[in-house]
Formats: structure tokens, sequence, C-alpha cells
């Protein structure tokens, strides 16, 4: 991990760099800076707080605001896309490429920032996410389940994926046979890396978690026997099929959970709990060695927010 001006990002053979948003706490959630020949691409942005960040890493590399073609978000959750606005008013060449269900919000967030807020609170949001400022519409191209776009020596392949949103897709890199995965492909911290390789969990969301479609569009990433996959939470991951082979336990886990607390008065305390202590078993069968409460620390908004989309799911799963 490189350190400059307290912007972590590591560099990647074939020309992805992984750059630190910053977005919360360190070595949470990762932009990329794709090199190609004369030009460049981001994907994913981070918030707003993510742009001067994204900038810095631009220059360092002796790049120009003018060489960025494009700026990708492989979904709109603010915490992937919360920049966007900021970023492309300094990148006067760049494309914003985004799913066609994500496209509205980000040239109009008012519907993006009120769900946020209903969510967070306003004053969680100021914090997290200040400002948002629309994407100019003229500026914007939708990118279609299949559709491809050139990038220097690099195709990169555009999929839906739905099961953590429906404005997701997932973006395949020709000349790394990588997958810019966003959420799909789950979170994996590298606090808890060990000797056993990557640790790796699914992520929900308080709004559209959909198991099975989830566990499809998994099955569709790794199909094409992919060597890596880079993670916005966190980093570029490899044992991609033994990865996907714990996504779909933990899946499958997130709904025991829910068939097994649906009718309980006290749901969404008996499901953090489960998650927790699940996670925990885990992570001690994985070999890592930190305190239960360091553990704790780093996992807990993720236990909250995916007990929420269990909930969200279990109320809506009949409609």
């Amino acid at each position: 991990m490189t350190a400059n001006d307290r912007i972590n990002f590591k560099e990647h053979a074939g020309g992805v760099l992984a750059i630190d948003s910053g977005f919360m706490r360190e070595n949470m959630t990762a932009c990329y800076l794709v090199e190609a020949g004369s030009e460049v691409a981001f994907i994913e942005v981070g918030s707003n707080s993510s742009t001067p960040r994204l900038m810095s890493v631009l220059e360092m590399r002796g790049w120009k605001p003018d060489d960025v073609r494009y700026v990708i978000v492989t979904h709109v959750h603010l915490d992937h896309a919360g920049g966007a606005g900021s970023l492309m008013q300094l990148l006067p060449n760049a494309t914003f490429l985004v799913h066609p269900y994500g496209a509205r919000h980000m040239t109009d967030p008012a519907k993006l920032e009120a769900g946020s807020r209903a969510v967070y609170g306003d004053r969680k949001f100021e914090e997290m996410y200040g400002t948002l400022i629309p994407v100019a519409a003229e500026r914007v191209q939708i990118m279609e389940d299949g559709d491809k776009a050139t990038l220097g020596n690099r195709e990169l392949r555009f999929m839906d994926s739905p099961g953590h949103a429906r404005h997701h897709f997932c973006v395949h890199d020709s000349h790394t046979n990588g997958w810019f995965t966003g959420d799909t492909f789950g979170l994996s911290y590298r606090e808890f890396d060990t000797e056993n390789g990557a640790f790796l969990l699914p992520t929900t969301t308080p709004i559209q978690f959909d198991p099975e479609p989830l566990k499809d569009s998994v099955r569709k990433l790794v199909a094409i026997n992919p060597d890596c996959m880079y993670l916005t939470h966190f980093g570029r991951v490899e044992n991609v099929q033994k990865l996907a082979a714990k996504m779909m336990e933990g899946v499958d886990a997130f709904v025991e959970f829910a068939e097994r607390y649906k009718n309980h008065d006290q749901r969404r305390q008996k499901i953090e709990s489960a998650m927790a202590d699940w996670l925990l078993s885990g992570l001690r069968e994985h070999g890592v060695s930190l305190s239960e409460e360091q553990c704790l620390q780093v996992l807990q908004s993720d236990i909250k927010l995916n007990t929420k989309g269990i909930e969200f799911w279990l109320d809506h799963r009949d409609r």
C-alpha cells in the first residue's frame, strides 16, 4: 500500500489502481483508476469527499483531467456514486456510464437524497454525503446488459446484475479478465485476510435485496472463469470460485435467519444477533486473530444494513 498525502492506493498488474475513497473509514470503500494507453477511467467514485483524493491520484500518476474518458458507477448507492456530480465537473471530456435504472437518479438526485436521509437521518447524511450534485444529462450514457465500451487496449463489458439492487451492473475488464463487482460479489475487508486468503460475506441494502437474483448474478460472474474480482468493499481478490461458494453460503444463511425469526416480536434484534454470531464463527474458522470486539467494530454497520435488507425482503417478497 502506498501512502501519499494520506491517500492510500494500491497498484495492481494490468494498469488498475485501487484507491481508498476515505468513506467512513480507511480500507472500507475503493474506487478504481483504470489506465489504458493514452486514456483512463474511474470506476466507482465514492462520496463528494472522495473527489479530491481521486483527482490527486490522477495527478500523481501523470494524467490530466482531459485524459479521463469514462466515469463509471456500478450502481447509484451513495458510497459508490455520491461524488459523481462533483467529479464530472472536473473532467471535461468524460462520459458518465450508468445502469438504465440508475441514470435518472444521477441527473436528478432528489429522490436518492430523500431515501438516504430517511435511512441515516439529516445529520448523518450531511456528514457522510454533503450536497449531491447532478450529472449533466447530456454527458450520461446508459449501458444495457451486454453493452461494451473501449478504453485504450481494453474492452469493458457490462452485465446486468440484480440482487443487491435492481440498478446494478458489473463491468468485465478484458485486459485483466476481472470483474468490477460493486456489491454483487459481497464484501471482503483486508483486516480479515489470513493464510487462508480473503474472507467474504454478502451485503444487502435497506431496499431491493433479493436473494435468488443475487445468486444468479454471482453464477454469471464466475461462469467465464475470471482471474479476479475488484470489489468496492474492499480491493482486488482472487480464488474466485472458492469465494463464490462462500458468497452463496452467505446468502443462504441470510435467508435462514429471515425464516427463523420472521414472526418474532424482536425480529431485527434476533437477526442482528444471529448474523453477528455467524460472522464471528466464520472469522475464527478462517483464522482471524482479531478480538471479538475488533471484528464487530469493523462489521457493525454491515450487520445493521444487512439486517435491514433481510427485513425488506421479508416484507416485500410476496407482493
